[in-house]
């Protein structure tokens, strides 16, 4: 009799390890998909900087403002948007690094010469994650209070970040963190021109980027070098092949419309594209003449929204003689109806060709005195508009320049305790962004469930087959991200001048508090 009992544990347990084997082998991602550095591509970093420092550049004491470059747009009532992620991640280890687009320039306490004693631009982002602990690196250029020497920095470690015990490990095809708490260390307080010290918390970070399927890659062989196609020789009053002009009209007006006034939103069709800071009107058509352009390009933006907000831009026309640019566009408002009327003008110098292609970027442009009755008397002519780019292609090799990726902004995560997205709204129009999750959050695996610990799945595993109960995997409900928009306070942009954004703390930079 006693041998029975042993008899009996003899068989079950092979069969228990079979199942085991089986329920582990459903459960954790094969090691392929989670192969080493796998690349990143595509995706936004949405970060304020410091709220508080915004208020103090933009108020009463600075008298000072800030703009954007590289394409960084405004989201929210006082974040900046950082484009096109470029990195690694390996999804075994969660080692993450992700590096943004996009720059921000703070400027303040004018002087006498017409320069300022504040000057600090912040860009290039880039994070980097390892562990539970991650690193904020920006390029900095930074004016001294005391000497007025300007300091260029290259990936300044300016920020710690914390991800609150959050596990980075998983198999998926995007990575989300929300709400990262961000404190300025010690290089960073010293390129921040000593406004803060170290240890002083900065804005939440937050981010999604898009990460590339792992792929199996079989032995190399080798394969014939190709040849270079013949690149045509660009020539006078060649017809375009292809372009583009990407115009974020104004980023106050943008503001405007999506904020607590208006409202509203912008809709693109016919083939516009939304770049977060910038539309791009594409299929340049016409000709070009040894820096003189002609072209017209599809593509049509409508805003929308309270108050009787209604303007439409479309049909978009460019035209450049003897290094002067003016941007067409045909209007439909509430106060101009008309065709072919010149929003902007704007300088345009340097639109010669190289390689088949011609190319300007964020020229200065002003409003013309047509365009401030497009505009509804908004803002007066001359007023400074968004920079115009412009790209046109004369050759079938030549490569307009890449659109800003903004990342498929997934927005499904990991978080211990997730909340439900709402719908999207359609790709194509732009609303307020929800709030971000109040929780650091990281990647799902493959099929949207989140990444689970070797020692839950064996748990797990063994759960199942002692007590016979039938296995259900749950998967997270997914939604895509609303398109780049921004809510703003922006009162000022209805009056024609620059919104400032919304006030932080009531706080004043100086160096030692």
């Amino acid at each position: 009799m006693p041998a029975r009992p042993r008899t009996l544990v003899t068989a079950v347990c092979p069969a228990l390890a079979v199942l085991t084997v089986a329920l582990l082998s459903a459960l954790l991602p094969a090691p392929a998909a989670h192969a080493a550095n796998r690349s990143v591509q595509g995706g936004r970093l949405d970060w304020g900087i410091k709220s508080s420092f915004q208020s103090y550049v933009t108020g009463p004491m600075a008298k000072g403002s800030f703009s954007l470059t590289g394409g960084a747009a405004t989201v929210g009532g006082s974040g900046f948007r950082f484009h096109s992620a470029t990195g690694t991640y390996d999804g075994t280890t969660g080692a993450f690094r992700a590096a943004f687009s996009g720059g921000v320039r703070f400027v303040g306490h004018q002087e006498a010469g017409g320069g300022y004693q504040l000057d600090l631009t912040l860009s290039r982002p880039t994070v980097s994650v390892s562990g539970t602990t991650g690193t904020l690196y920006v390029d900095v250029v930074s004016k001294s209070r005391n000497t007025g020497a300007v300091a260029t920095s290259a990936q300044v470690p300016f920020a710690t970040l914390s991800l609150g015990g959050i596990d980075m490990r998983g198999g998926g095809d995007a990575v989300v963190l929300n709400n990262l708490p961000a404190t300025l260390t010690a290089q960073g307080a010293r390129s921040f021109a000593g406004y803060y010290t170290a240890g002083t918390p900065l804005d939440p970070l937050s981010l999604a980027a898009d990460v590339r399927p792992a792929t199996r890659t079989a032995a190399p062989s080798p394969t014939p070098t190709p040849s270079k196609p013949a690149r045509k020789k660009t020539t006078s009053h060649q017809a375009l092949v292809n372009g583009a002009v990407d115009w974020g009209v104004r980023r106050t007006f943008r503001e405007y419309v999506t904020g607590d006034i208006a409202r509203g939103k912008w809709t693109l069709t016919d083939g516009a594209q939304d770049g977060g800071a910038l539309f791009r009107f594409p299929a340049g058509r016409g000709t070009y003449d040894k820096g003189a352009l002609d072209a017209s390009f599809k593509g049509t933006v409508r805003f929308t929204g309270a108050h009787g907000l209604d303007l439409e831009l479309s049909a978009v026309r460019v035209t450049v003689a003897e290094g002067r640019g003016t941007l067409y566009a045909d209007v439909a408002g509430d106060r101009l109806t008309a065709a072919k009327v010149p929003l902007v003008t704007f300088a345009a110098k340097d639109l010669t060709a190289h390689d088949g292609l011609a190319e300007m970027t964020e020229a200065p442009a002003e409003l013309t005195a047509r365009g401030a009755k497009a505009f509804g008397g908004m803002y007066p002519a001359g007023t400074a508009m968004d920079p115009v780019s412009l790209a046109v292609a004369l050759t079938d090799t030549a490569e307009l320049p890449a659109l800003p990726d903004l990342g498929s902004a997934v927005t499904d995560t990991a978080s211990p305790a997730p909340t439900t997205a709402a719908p999207a709204p359609a790709p194509t129009t732009v609303a307020p962004a929800p709030a971000p999750s109040a929780e650091p959050v990281a990647a799902t695996g493959d099929d949207g469930i989140p990444a689970l610990p070797v020692a839950l799945a064996v748990g797990g595993a063994l759960v199942v087959a002692l007590g016979g109960a039938a296995l259900f995997r749950r998967r997270n409900r997914t939604a895509s991200a609303a398109g780049s928009g921004a809510s703003a306070n922006s009162a000022d942009a209805a009056s024609g001048s620059d919104a400032a954004p919304a006030s932080g703390p009531d706080e004043e930079p100086s160096a030692g508090s």
